[in-house]
């Protein structure tokens, strides 16, 4: 059975893999994108058959770094994707920060607001059906988190719009923003939805108490 672990015990497990040397932040960020990407495929084989359409939403921490891998791997697939981040590109994490210039040599990345949502909800009703990829926060979450899932909330709503076409499935890195991985709190009024949770090394404890199916991707950390 896999292992459960908090979020304090998961970022105590990074640290002392850091620290001994037994891994670097770049090295699980490549790792944890390349098995989300794996996820989403074994998830949903007939998206192996060939290119698709992504959209990829970043956070300002390192969950959002995890997105940017997912972008770059899936774009190097022949994916069409789009990748919107929600922050300061300046005050990204290093890792997250060289994730996002990495990514930035095969596509562009836009501001997450209102107007590019807008404009890629249209565009991905207009074109076909769609992987949202929620890369926004990870297990560090805190409440409130109303302000930066409003956009995105607004994109769902047109996305799920009837009579326009299949919606699109959602996939959580780590933990569906606006939940917090300990507790399963809210923490906005409405929660990103996933159909499928991608986390890393362990389960935790939110992942018990949700009926929407979870991969867990071994990243290299020791046990």
């Amino acid at each position: 059975m896999t292992d459960l672990v908090t979020s304090a015990q998961m970022r105590a497990i990074e640290r002392t893999a850091f620290e001994s040397g037994a891994a670097t932040g770049s090295a699980l960020m490549e790792r944890a994108g390349a098995g989300v990407v794996e996820a989403i495929l074994d998830r949903w084989p007939s998206m192996r058959e060939g290119p698709q359409r992504a959209l990829v939403l970043c956070g300002p921490g390192n969950n959002g770094g995890d997105g940017f891998v997912i972008a770059r791997l899936l774009a190097a697939r022949g994916w069409v994707v789009e990748v919107f981040l929600s922050g300061d590109p300046e005050t990204l994490p290093p890792d997250a920060s060289a994730a996002r210039d990495r990514w930035r040599a095969v596509g562009e990345v836009s501001v997450l607001d209102d107007a590019g949502l807008t404009q890629a909800a249209a565009r991905a009703r207009r074109e076909g059906i769609w992987v949202v990829v929620d890369a926004l926060f990870g297990i560090g979450q805190r409440a409130p988190l109303d302000a930066q899932l409003a956009p995105v909330n607004r994109l769902i709503d047109a996305l799920f719009e009837a009579g326009q076409g299949p919606a699109p499935f959602f996939v959580a890195v780590d933990v569906p923003s606006g939940r917090d991985a300990d507790t399963g709190a809210d923490l906005a009024r409405r929660p990103l939805p996933a159909d499928l949770i991608v986390t890393f090394h362990a389960l935790k404890p939110l992942h018990r108490m949700v009926d929407t199916p979870v991969r867990v991707v071994d990243i290299g950390l020791p046990r």
